[in-house]
């Protein structure tokens, strides 16, 4: 796939490609500058459900299967470095489900894990609704 500098796309354990990965790539530091924060490191994992169900459970305890986790690498407050797991699977269904795009919901999820590494968070409702909202600003953010 294609890496820039800070930022690599990999796909495990699943038959995906991602065809924009240079209008992502611009998109995703322009998201970060709006929020005066410097991508060090970003690696985006898409993989299975299966798989992303295996990492929730060896490293978060939790049994459960779900589109994105994040984990954040970041030592300062105002860098990204972390890696973002989402299970292409769930993207698919979710979309169906919400009738999306696969892609507006694939860009979603991509940006909804640079959120949580800008320290956005959604445990209760109203963060889930500010957290829809940064998710709605940023995907306007696209210019492709």
């Amino acid at each position: 796939m294609h890496d820039a500098p800070g930022i690599e796309f990999v796909v495990e354990d699943v038959d995906f490609e991602l065809s924009d990965a240079a209008d992502l790539t611009e998109w995703i530091e322009r998201v970060a500058a709006v929020h005066e924060h410097k991508i060090v490191q970003l690696t985006y994992i898409f993989c299975s459900d299966e798989y992303l169900h295996k990492v929730n459970v060896e490293y978060l305890d939790h049994d459960t299967y779900t589109d994105v986790i994040t984990f954040d690498n970041a030592d300062d407050a105002d860098i990204i470095e972390g890696d973002v797991f989402i299970s292409v699977d769930r993207i698919r269904e979710n979309a169906e489900t919400h009738h999306v795009s696969f892609r507006d919901e694939l860009h979603r999820v991509m940006i909804h894990g640079v959120l949580h590494l800008l320290g956005y968070k959604d445990k209760d409702l109203l963060s889930q609704t500010a957290m829809r909202k940064k998710e709605d600003d940023c995907l306007s953010l696209r210019t492709f």
